[in-house]
C-alpha cells in the first residue's frame, strides 16, 4: 500500500493509505484535518499543563503513525474513512485504543412549537427515518445532518430544517445550546469542538445542539404531522411526526442526540440561561 510522511509533524509520522485515495486528497478532507489538528493541540498539552492526567515533559504520548484502512466515496467527495493510529510513549510500548472512524461533524435541532392560544401545550418535531446501521427502517429522532467541507454550524442546521421539515428558517432564529453550556467550562481542552461527542471511544464524530422555538397555527401543525420530506439527491426518505415535549424522553430514548438536546434545554432553562 502507498505511504508518505505527515507533513510539518514532528516526530515523523507515516501514514499508510488505499489505492482508492491520494495523499493529497486525504490532507484535504476536512474531517481528517480537524482531527489531526485537535490531537496535535491534545498531546502538546501533556508538557504544558501540570494538572494534566498524562503530564510529562520528557516522555509525552505521541502520534506514531496512521494505517488508513478503507475509504468511502460520496461522489466526488470522501464520505468516510476508517483508520487504526499508533499513539505511545516510550515508557509502554502499548499503544492507546486507536482505531477511528473518520466522519466529521453533524449538527441535531430541538424544534418546539406552540400551537397559538394554547401557550401550555408544546410540541417537538421528530423525524421517522430508515437508518440502516441500526438494523431500522423507522427510527426515530430530531432533526440532524452532516456538515459539508465548507459549511458551519448554523449554516448546517438551517439546511437540515429546510429539507426535513420544509421551514426556510432564518440562521439568526437558532440557539446554540452546545456552545451556550460550554461558555464557562473549566476544562484544560478547551480546543475540542464546541459539541457533543457520541462516540468518543470510536469515532470523531461531534454534533452542536440547536434549539428553534415558534408558535405555529392549528393548520400549520396540521399540515406538518405526517409529512413526507427529505433530499431526494441523498436518497432520504424521511416522515414528520410530531411529539408532546413531556413524552420526548421516552419517544427519543434511543437517540443519543435527542436525550442530549433535551438535558441541555431542560438544565440551560433551569439555570435561567435560556429565557
Amino acid at each position: 500500500m502507498p505511504s508518505f510522511i505527515l507533513p510539518k509533524v514532528s516526530p515523523s509520522v507515516e501514514v499508510t493509505i488505499p489505492t482508492n485515495v491520494t495523499q493529497d486528497e486525504l490532507l484535504a478532507f476536512r474531517p481528517f484535518k480537524d482531527w489531526l489538528a485537535t490531537l496535535q493541540k491534545s498531546i502538546k498539552l501533556q508538557k504544558s499543563e501540570a494538572t494534566h492526567a498524562f503530564y510529562d515533559k520528557k516522555d509525552p504520548y505521541q502520534l506514531r503513525s496512521i494505517n488508513v484502512h478503507s475509504v468511502e466515496w460520496f461522489g466526488p467527495r470522501i464520505g468516510f474513512i476508517l483508520m487504526e493510529t499508533v499513539v505511545q510513549n516510550a515508557a509502554d510500548p502499548r499503544p492507546l485504543p486507536g482505531i477511528v472512524f473518520l466522519r466529521g461533524g453533524s449538527v441535531a435541532i430541538l424544534m418546539i412549537v406552540r400551537p397559538e392560544g394554547d401557550s401550555d401545550d408544546r410540541f417537538v418535531v421528530m423525524t421517522q427515518q430508515p437508518r440502516i446501521p441500526a438494523g431500522s427502517l423507522t427510527f426515530y429522532e430530531i432533526p440532524a445532518g452532516m456538515i459539508d467541507e465548507s459549511g458551519t454550524f448554523v449554516g448546517a442546521a438551517a439546511t437540515e430544517i429546510r429539507e426535513e421539515t420544509g421551514w426556510k428558517v432564518p440562521q439568526g432564529e437558532l440557539v446554540d445550546m452546545t456552545e451556550m453550556a460550554l461558555r464557562n467550562s473549566t476544562g484544560i481542552e478547551s480546543h475540542l469542538q464546541k459539541a457533543m461527542y457520541p462516540s468518543p471511544g470510536g469515532c470523531d464524530e461531534f454534533i452542536a445542539l440547536f434549539l428553534w422555538e415558534r408558535t405555529m397555527s392549528h393548520k400549520e401543525l396540521a399540515e406538518l404531522r405526517g409529512k413526507l420530506t427529505g433530499n431526494p439527491k441523498e436518497r432520504e426518505k424521511i416522515k414528520v411526526k410530531l411529539v408532546e415535549y413531556k413524552e420526548l424522553w421516552r419517544e427519543g430514548a434511543r437517540d443519543a442526540k435527542t436525550l442530549c438536546a433535551w438535558a441541555l434545554y431542560e438544565g440551560l432553562t433551569r439555570d435561567g440561561i435560556l429565557k
